[in-house]
């Protein structure tokens, strides 16, 4: 056993080859890109025993759901702006600082305002992880001259999606040994684990500006953010009194077209996205997919608690199989280039297992949901595979890891959509009418996906458009 430990560690220590991936990359990569993913997920089981711990109700404790999906939405494109401009190592070990303090600042926390404070220093601190993995993927591609390194974004894609559907259970465990706030407490290790890999394997990229800001579009940024927490707070309580939000996010959308288009460095080149349809598109279906899946991450296990009347270590065990069919799926198409096909069978999956909540009682028994389960890791396996190597054949090169931000821009758009959908549609304790609300919501989503990607002609060879002149 422990030989092969080693031999396994020696694999992933051998020094980068001229026409090989530096797999000396691949940990700290999978490490840092997995704490977004962890920190989202495995909240799902927490929220209860928090809410009762600071005698809170579902309204508030939302906060938290809310609280990483803000931050995480709005710093993802410019950390990733930055790893563009700066290169990824600076970037990635200050966002393992910021989890680690994040993570001592939940585990002490005294008050929800402080949990909810925590949230937001973890959703900036977990950005810079997965742009600086697409931004090294591509920098060892022009390295090393192979432009589909399908194993590295299958690895990275698993690793991710696999711990979206083990964070409940791991939570779920966590709870029941150390109580809610060891899901705060994990960050810590998992933060220095970042720090060391970072500094002993992350390479020191020249600086094309060192020392200046001038390459970073302040302005855009910052209407970017305006736009952006308006349309979130209003998807996070949408009401017709709060009409302000979308007005204000529309002035700010306009205002930042009109300030791109005139800026030689944008944040968000929309000259560039507006001749890119396929990437915009992949992006729509990047948020109907985590609409989709989080909808059904927190509104079943929610019900799972209060419908079906599971513990939450239970509950955590019963979304267990949905890891293995994702691990599985994605396993065994991970190497395939194809990316309209994993799309399709992705929405049909989401199509099958939203109708199979709609039939669900209170008394149904456990297999019949592990099988609904067991449908919906289908999806997680095939969409975010599919979508993320959409995006990294359609993405400028010169702008992957801001491209890459903006991804999981769009699919916490997507999450939050699914807190607004749960807040409309689910009432605590969360019954069974309740769900089958929420699944038919579902439904629609993924009818819409499957249509969007029946449409798309260019999935069935995905590349960044030519540019004018260009053969």
């Amino acid at each position: 056993m422990t030989a092969t430990l080693e031999r396994f560690g020696r694999r992933f220590r051998r020094p980068a080859q001229a026409d090989g991936f530096d797999r000396r990359l691949i940990v700290p990569m999978i490490v840092s890109s997995v704490l977004n993913p962890v920190n989202s997920s495995i909240l799902a089981v927490s929220l209860v025993p928090i809410g009762v711990a600071f005698g809170a109700p579902p309204a508030q404790t939302a906060w938290l759901v809310s609280a990483l999906y803000l931050a995480t939405a709005i710093g993802q494109p410019v950390v990733g702006r930055l790893i563009d401009l700066y290169g990824p190592r600076r970037l990635y070990l200050a966002g393992a600082a910021l989890t680690g303090i994040a993570g001592v600042l939940g585990l002490l926390a005294p008050a929800l305002w402080v949990l909810v404070l925590a949230r937001v220093v973890l959703g900036f601190g977990t950005c810079a992880g997965y742009p600086a993995s697409m931004y090294l993927i591509r920098s060892e591609s022009r390295r090393t001259g192979h432009d589909s390194p399908a194993r590295v974004l299958t690895a990275l894609s698993i690793a991710s999606q696999t711990v979206v559907v083990l964070g409940p259970t791991a939570g779920g465990l966590l709870i029941h040994l150390g109580g809610w706030r060891a899901t705060f407490a994990v960050n810590i290790p998992l933060a220095l684990a970042c720090l060391v890999l970072g500094i002993r394997r992350l390479p020191r990229t020249p600086i094309a500006r060192r020392g200046s800001l001038a390459g970073l579009d302040v302005p855009g940024i910052g209407l970017f953010a305006v736009m952006l927490v308006a349309l979130l707070l209003f998807l996070m309580k949408p009401a017709v009194a709060h009409w302000y939000l979308p007005v204000l996010a529309v002035v700010a959308a306009a205002a930042l077209v009109v300030r791109e288009r005139r800026t030689a460095e944008p944040f968000v080149d929309v000259r560039l996205l507006g001749g890119n349809l396929p990437l915009v598109a992949t992006y729509v279906r990047a948020t109907l997919s985590a609409l989709i899946a989080y909808c059904f991450l927190y509104g079943f296990t929610q019900w799972l608690e209060d419908g079906r009347g599971l513990s939450a270590a239970t509950a955590g065990l019963v979304l267990l199989p949905m890891s293995l069919a994702g691990i599985g799926v994605a396993a065994l198409t991970g190497r395939r280039n194809g990316i309209r096909g994993k799309l399709v069978v992705g929405a049909i999956a989401q199509i099958a297992a939203a109708s199979l909540l709609l039939a669900v009682h209170a008394s149904t028994t456990i297999w019949v949901l592990v099988a609904a389960v067991c449908i919906m890791g289908i999806p997680q396996g095939l969409n975010n595979l599919a979508i993320q190597n959409a995006v990294y054949h359609q993405a400028e090169p010169e702008r992957m890891a801001s491209s890459a931000g903006l991804l999981r821009t769009f699919m916490y758009l997507g999450a939050i959509g699914s807190a607004a959908a749960g807040g409309a549609l689910l009432t605590r304790p969360a019954g069974t009418d309740a769900l089958h609300h929420l699944s038919l919501f579902m439904l629609i989503a993924a009818v819409l996906f499957l249509i969007m990607t029946l449409a798309d002609r260019s999935l069935a060879r995905p590349g960044r458009p030519a540019a004018a002149g260009q053969p």
